[in-house]
């Protein structure tokens, strides 16, 4: 029999947030005002009400950063992945990560320039920091986006616990490299283009991007711990770039001073940008990038510039020509 040991960090079953307690969340913010006018007829009842929804949301921080936006259901966004360490269609991740992949034990080798480095347990990376709900719009590549409500703790917050140098410029992310947990890697050709690329997968980010307060390391979502799918048990979420950007499955950080190597960008640099930043004016060489298809919903909708987060992240690229810095 399989005795599964609960986390230290982990959210307990009944401190998991149900997605109807999310949608409820979004249907009492929307009615406040109608519920204020009410007051004065029902106070006690509008009173009861408001307490019985915050109380459903207590047990993780809520974020300034969150968007008022309904998020995709957990089927959506457990069910609609890329993930190519487990093949090229979007449903392959959601058969096949949690057949291979082991979440449990976990570790990341922190490396480079930096005045603490080590191999650390997942636990112990995680334990000092409060675990956060942060609801972030996600834009595709691909030209699809959809609304995830992930749990997790701010990049920044974990990089300064490592020291950097001032020799530290970048920082390269790095995938598990293990065909047998991620069978695709050892694809042999099979799979087409899967084959050229030089696993594991690697992604990079300008300190000053890092350190942003919207990156965040994300364990979760929907209150639960995060599912092999979505890049179990740590990934990166960087909301105003596009999603290959969130490298998942976190194995390594590494800081260094040169602008780190990234698979797709190696792939194919004149379709991949280092910077990956959401665009509408800047189209992918085989489609338009000006407008995105939101994962349950019929039609389009126009992309917004950073993807709609411009408020925090627009200073980091002043005086560059984003046509070029793609």
């Amino acid at each position: 029999m399989h005795v599964r040991i609960p986390r230290p960090w982990a959210i307990r079953e009944s401190e998991v947030t149900e997605e109807r307690i999310y949608r409820a969340r979004r249907h009492f913010m929307k009615t406040s005002a109608v519920a204020a006018l009410g007051a004065g007829l029902f106070p006690g009842l509008v009173a009861a009400r408001a307490e019985q929804q915050l109380d459903a949301l207590r047990p993780l921080e809520k974020s300034r950063f969150s968007t008022d936006e309904d998020p995709n259901t957990y089927e959506e966004i457990t069910s609609y992945n890329n993930f190519y360490e487990y093949g090229t269609g979007k449903e392959d991740p959601a058969r096949l990560a949690p057949k291979y992949l082991k979440p449990e034990p976990w570790s990341v080798e922190i490396t480079g320039e930096a005045e603490v480095t080590g191999s650390f347990a997942l636990e112990d990376l995680l334990k000092p920091h409060a675990l956060e709900e942060r609801i972030y719009r996600l834009r595709c590549v691909e030209a699809w986006s959809m609304v995830i409500p992930w749990v997790g703790i701010p990049l920044a917050d974990v990089i300064k616990r490592f020291k950097p140098t001032s020799r530290a410029k970048y920082v390269k992310l790095t995938t598990l490299l293990d065909p047998e947990q991620m069978p695709k890697q050892d694809s042999g050709g099979i799979f087409g283009f899967l084959s050229t690329i030089d696993w594991p997968y690697t992604e990079g980010l300008r300190m000053d991007e890092a350190m942003n307060e919207l990156s965040l390391l994300a364990v979760g979502l929907y209150g639960k711990e995060m599912p092999a799918q979505n890049g179990a048990p740590i990934r990166l979420v960087v909301p105003w770039k596009y999603g290959f950007k969130s490298v998942k499955s976190i194995v390594s950080i590494h800081f260094q001073e040169t602008q780190p190597n990234t698979t797709w960008n190696d792939l194919a640099p004149n379709e991949y940008g280092f910077y990956a930043n959401v665009n509408p004016e800047v189209d992918h060489p085989r489609w338009s990038q000006a407008r995105e298809r939101r994962i349950g919903e019929l039609f389009k909708r126009d992309t917004l510039m950073f993807n709609g987060y411009g408020e925090q992240v627009a200073s980091l690229y002043r005086g560059m020509d984003l046509s070029k810095h793609y």
